[in-house]
Parts: C-alpha cells; structure tokens; sequence
C-alpha cells in the first residue's frame, strides 16, 4: 500500500506512462483447464502442497504484509531468525524454519515469500543481492523512458512482470513451487472488478476453469504489489464454464457461510466467476483487501468447516501447538498537517486516508483471526490432549524507542531503499522475533513438551 513517502517517484512514472499510449491490454498467460489437467493431489494446491509437508507436532503458519521492499526486507530477517533458531527433540537440533507448513503474502511480501519457496535455504546466499539491493524503481522508470516502448500495447505492468521474471525469479511457474517439503505460498492479490481477494493456488483457478501449473510466478508477485493508477491491472482470462466441480462446491460454501457475514461476502464474490459472464479478472494490489495476509488463512480454514476439518483436508494429525507470526511493516507518516490552518496538499490528504485505512482493517483482522485461532485450538483439542494457540504479531510500534519507531516510520513504501535501510529492516526482523514474549514461550513450550517432536 502506499504512503506519501514514495509519491515523487510514483508521480514520475505517472507523468512518464502517458508517453506509453493511451490503452494497454494485458497478455494472457494462464491455460485453460483440460481432461488432463492435474487433480488437486497433484496440482499447486493447499491439499497438494501441505501432504507434501513431513508431519510435525506444531502447525506454523507465517503471513508477511505489504510495503514495497521495506515489507520484504523486515520479512527476509524474519526468515534468517527462524532459520537460526533451533529446537531440541531426543538430543536432534532442528531448524524452525523447517516446520513452516504456510507462508500467506501480500504486495512487498510477495516478493521474500515466493522467493523462498523457490529457492528455500538459499535464499539466504542470494536474496539481499538479486532484490533487496536492485534499484527496481529505477529501472522501471528507465523501461518507460524507452522509446521503444511508447507505443506497445502491454503497458507498464507487462514491463514489471518481465523485469521481475527476469532478474528475480528466472522464469519459475508455479510448477517450481510445488517441491515436496517446502511451505505453501499463499500469494494474494484483488479483484479490481469486484473486490475479492484472488489466491494463486489451484483452488482459485479451478472457479476460472484453468490450470495454475504454467502460470509464471512473476506474474502472481506483479498482481499482489500492483497499486492501482501506478499499474496496470494484472488480467487473467476466465474460461468458465467447465466440466469441473467448482460450482458445486460453492454451492455447499454459500450454505456452510450463511450465518457468517465475512465469509458470506466472500464466497458471493467468488461465485461471480461461475454465475454471470465474467470474461475477464483484472488483478492488483492484495493490501487493498488484506494487508495484513491474515484473511487467506482464516477463510481457508473456515471454508473448510474449521479446523479439524481443514487439518484432516491436508493430512496433518495429532498436532499440539499452532502458532502464527503476521509479519506488519505498515508505517504511520507523520501528518504536519495538524500543525497549521492551511488547506493539505493532495499527497499529504491520500496519506492520511491510506493510514486510516490501513490501519483500521489491520485491527480489525487482527482482532478477527486471534479470535479464530483461539476457537480452532479448543476445536483441535480433545480430553487427552491440548492444543495450544499461539499468536505472535510483529510490529514496528514493538521497537525498543520512540527514536527507532520514529526512524522506521520514515521508510517509504518503495521497491528501492538505500542498503543502510535495508539492514536496519533485516535487523529489527530478526530482533523483533527474538525478543517477542509469545515467541519465547513458544519456543519454551517446545522444548519442555517432550512429546512434542518435530520431524
């Protein structure tokens, strides 16, 4: 999502996309589904991805919200703290990073999240080198100062899609994501057409009768961080109606969902897809509708039935703790505007509703899905054994001083920031985890529940 911080560059790029022509179209890049199209077994899909997962006494879930690469770069050292932190079963250390079942992002937290389910643990060697440290923005802003490009049709989204396919994620699909043992990612974008939030698994694909397998992955991060205006939509074409059994099923999801105003809303978006003539999805920022990354995983569970119910869908049995950390990198700008009677400038009066809004739906999420996560612990728990829910929510107003909040409040929501700021994100990631008092406890939990072994 977008602050004022960024606005001089996103105005360059405004002023410059005119020299791009007046209309673009977007290229359409997902297939339509076959008879020999892949069975949810076998396909990008929560089912698939999670069975594939080594069974494990602690479900772990991680969501990473958007801001441009300040979100990326405070996820990333979220991720180094959880590789280096180890837990002990039967004298085996073990990695924490390894239990992660789920990673959901959002915008700048596409990035880190699809990153490393393509690549894992060497993320770690390339990351801060292939993205964190590119001038993005810079190179975007060059693309539409060519010349060459004035008069093509594509637009400026297709130019970011092709820079980050090629300096980012080397013409991976969705394909290369579904490797057995890594976490599902859970990348999120909207609707532009009518506002739901879109999830690039094989699940969403099935209500557009198409096979998600071939999808370039850049293409999903362009969609989750494209702020409207800025860029184009992202647009994938819906092939219903098919001969699989999506509609049906949301048949049986509008029923399960009717007493439950926030999961109603959802499914009567989705089932625009299979109801009407609906040709087109026009994709863009996933911040609008969740920035956060919390919802994918509340409606994923609640759609399921709840949490047995989802974790007998995915195969995972016995499990004694589930434990979320929501990764938050929003910022509030200072506002000098309540210093003087002068009327504020546009910039200054978008900044002040984007913080409003941002930061309202982050509470209201927040206090939604910890809400959930306690009712799906009692519903996992049975007499002999209890579930323990374990929330951990990592924000910039949990630095240590007003001086640190302050200076971090200054980051702009940008796809280019300055190496000293990109290490002070990486740093207060990995402080942040370390020094959370839920995440202490969890790791304190696990390692004195000797029943709680982590393969």
């Amino acid at each position: 999502m977008l602050t004022g911080s960024n606005l001089k560059r996103i105005f360059i790029l405004l002023t410059l996309s005119f020299l791009s022509g007046c209309s673009s179209y977007g290229v359409i890049n997902n297939v339509e589904q076959n008879n020999q199209s892949k069975s949810l077994d076998a396909s990008y899909s929560l089912q698939s991805v999670i069975k594939n997962k080594p069974q494990g006494k602690i479900a772990l879930v991680l969501t990473f919200s958007g801001g441009g690469t300040r979100a990326a770069a405070l996820a990333y050292g979220v991720l180094k703290e959880l590789n280096d932190t180890k837990t002990r079963y039967q004298d085996k250390s073990l990695r924490l990073l390894d239990e992660v079942d789920i990673i959901s992002s959002v915008s700048g937290g596409s990035f880190i999240a699809a990153y490393y389910g393509l690549n894992g643990k060497r993320t770690f060697e390339d990351f801060e080198v292939t993205m964190l440290k590119q001038d993005i923005e810079g190179e975007l802003i060059s693309g539409v100062l060519n010349p060459f490009r004035w008069f093509k049709e594509t637009g400026r989204t297709e130019m970011a899609i092709q820079l980050y396919n090629t300096s980012i994620f080397k013409d991976a699909t969705f394909a290369d994501l579904n490797k057995p043992g890594r976490p599902l990612i859970l990348i999120n974008a909207t609707d532009l057409s009518n506002g739901v939030r879109f999830s690039f698994t094989q699940e969403y694909f099935d209500l557009i009768c198409s096979d998600i397998g071939s999808f370039p992955v850049s293409k999903a991060v362009t969609a989750s961080s494209a702020v409207p205006v800025v860029f184009n939509p992202v647009v994938v074409k819906n092939y219903h109606p098919c001969e699989n059994k999506s509609r049906q099923k949301l048949v049986e999801l509008a029923k399960m969902a009717t007493n439950n105003y926030e999961l109603k809303q959802a499914v009567d978006g989705l089932k625009d897809y299979t109801d009407t003539h609906y040709p087109y999805l026009q994709l863009v920022d996933g911040g609008i509708t969740d920035n956060l990354g919390l919802r994918a995983i509340y409606e994923a569970i609640e759609l399921a039935g709840g949490a047995q119910a989802f974790m007998t869908q995915v195969g995972k049995h016995n499990v004694k703790h589930i434990a979320v950390i929501s990764v938050d990198a929003s910022t509030l700008t200072n506002k000098p505007i309540r210093l003087s009677n002068k009327a504020p400038t546009i910039q200054q009066s978008v900044d002040a509703m984007t913080d409003i809004q941002i930061h309202r739906y982050n509470m209201a999420t927040l206090q939604l899905f910890e809400k959930s996560l306690k009712k799906w612990g009692e519903e996992l728990s049975t007499s002999t054994q209890k579930v323990e829910p374990h929330f951990i929510k990592l924000n910039f107003d949990q630095l240590s001083s007003d001086e640190e909040r302050a200076e971090f409040n200054l980051i702009p929501t940008s796809l280019t920031l300055t190496e000293p700021e990109i290490t002070k994100l990486i740093k207060a990631g990995r402080s942040l985890l370390r020094n959370n008092l839920q995440f202490q406890r969890l790791l304190q939990v696990l390692n004195n529940d000797q029943t709680s072994k982590i393969q």
